[in-house]
């Protein structure tokens, strides 16, 4: 019974109950929407902002923020397509990318938990910084002669309509569920998130697990910028630019919370799938595209504004609670607190 009550108390089924409920209002105002070739294809669009979203979890989990992860994946698809345009081995192109990613996870892991600086201004500088090796890397010019074979991958399906992108960054997202829940070092990122000072008493390093966090978000955006070279098959100097907004509303919808120690990776991989099946649905609804990053804006600005009165409510009935308890504690009980 317990396990009932926890299931529709998650924060995950009200983001899936939306998603739900957003693709049956498209389906009432356009009745075409609701086949299953549609439907998948907003899952499958979604598996780029899935990775990215995924990665900044880890950031949020901790208490911080990465607003270099778009620059990141863009950085890495320019120099793994660029590589692969020129005719090098796949894997090797895969491994320089994914170093990308290594190196800044790195970088801004020690700029935020060893030097101390605010987590928005040092991934804001260091996105400034890849958006410059970007411009470098690709210039005016284009990554777009790109094998057919690597770009044929993306149209490949698994299981019925879903592609292979989209079944294995499922899959990477319950595997890391699992770790995250399920295992003793995934638990610190939520500890660190919730009491960094309180997890360092118990044993926790929570310098290290910062990094980590870091670490794991810049090479998931590398992953994600291999599929994106591989999805859209064109690398610009833009390429990425506005995915951390995209990210942070994924998560945000998902039930992660900002102040960081709530959520899971599961809520932000279906906050990435509402995400991404926005520009989609809209074309259903006959509107332009060129709404989605307001609708983005509105439905962050919105879930921030809930989740903060929700967290202010959470901590006024705590101290009412506390304040209920030591009075009924106290000597003579109620009648005492009263005099």
């Amino acid at each position: 019974m317990s396990a009932v009550k926890k299931f529709f108390k998650a924060r995950e089924l009200t983001s899936f109950l939306f998603l739900v409920g957003l693709f049956l209002i498209v389906g009432l105002i356009n009745p075409a929407f609701l086949s299953l070739d549609n439907v998948s294809a907003c899952f499958n669009s979604s598996v780029v902002y899935t990775l990215i979203a995924v990665g900044m979890a880890f950031a949020i989990f901790i208490g911080e923020i990465d607003v270099s992860v778009g620059s990141t994946m863009g950085l890495s698809a320019a120099v793994a397509g660029t590589m692969i345009q020129n005719g090098s081995n796949w894997f090797a192109a895969f491994a320089v990318a994914i170093l990308i990613g290594v190196v800044v996870g790195l970088i801004n892991g020690w700029g935020v938990a060893v030097m101390k600086i605010p987590s928005l201004i040092f991934t804001l500088g260091t996105n400034g910084i890849l958006r410059g090796l970007m411009y470098l890397q690709v210039g005016v010019e284009q990554v777009n002669s790109l094998p057919k074979e690597f770009k044929d991958i993306s149209s490949m399906t698994l299981i019925g309509s879903f592609t292979i992108y989209y079944c294995c960054a499922v899959a990477l997202t319950v595997g890391i569920h699992f770790l995250l829940t399920r295992t003793k070092r995934g638990r610190w990122f939520i500890a660190v998130g919730d009491n960094a000072g309180g997890a360092e008493l118990v044993g926790i390093p929570a310098t290290r697990t910062k990094v980590m966090a870091y670490l794991i978000c810049g090479v998931l955006s590398a992953a994600a910028g291999i599929i994106f070279a591989s999805r859209i098959g064109i690398v610009t100097s833009l390429s990425g630019n506005g995915y951390e907004m995209k990210a942070v509303a994924a998560c945000v919808l998902g039930g992660i919370s900002l102040s960081g120690g709530v959520g899971s990776v599961i809520g932000a991989g279906i906050g990435a799938v509402i995400m991404a099946s926005i520009s989609y649905l809209l074309v259903f609804m006959q509107f332009p595209s060129n709404y989605d990053n307001a609708i983005t804006g509105v439905i962050l600005i919105t879930i921030v504004v809930l989740d903060a009165l929700m967290q202010r409510r959470a901590a006024v009935n705590n101290r009412h609670a506390r304040l209920a308890a030591r009075t009924s504690a106290a000597p003579g009980g109620k009648e005492a607190a009263e005099q």
